[in-house]
């Protein structure tokens, strides 16, 4: 996983191309965790254990078996700048659950990957 944003619009291309799963997670305007927490569970469509809390989003984040079948996965996060600057260590904490993720998908043999991509305003 990168930190640093990266264009969007070619990403999506080209996982919609392969058939990927795309999640576009927008944080625009969000400013507390629990706002977060309520964006996340939008964005992923997450069941309803979901509990609102980091160890849940590390748990669906793992999980993903709600989302439909594919090749891998996409997660665009949007418009997080604000974010990050206002709730600086709860930004550090969602990009370790994200970085996580990501190697727990990378490790599983014939999984899907998890690719996670930072990107400016959604588009």
């Amino acid at each position: 996983m990168t930190l640093a944003p990266q264009p969007l619009a070619p990403a999506l291309a080209a996982a919609e191309a392969a058939g990927w799963t795309t999640v576009r997670l927008d944080l625009d305007g969000v400013r507390s965790k629990a706002a977060l927490m309520r964006r996340c569970a939008a964005a992923l469509e997450v069941p309803q254990w979901f509990g609102g809390n980091w160890d849940a989003l590390a748990d669906a984040l793992i999980d993903l078996s709600w989302l439909p079948d594919a090749p891998g996965r996409l997660l665009a996060v949007t418009s997080w700048r604000g974010y990050a600057a206002e709730r600086a260590e709860d930004w550090a904490t969602l990009g370790e659950i994200l970085e996580e993720a990501v190697d727990f998908w990378r490790e599983q043999d014939g999984a899907p990957v998890l690719t996670v991509l930072l990107a400016g305003p959604a588009a």
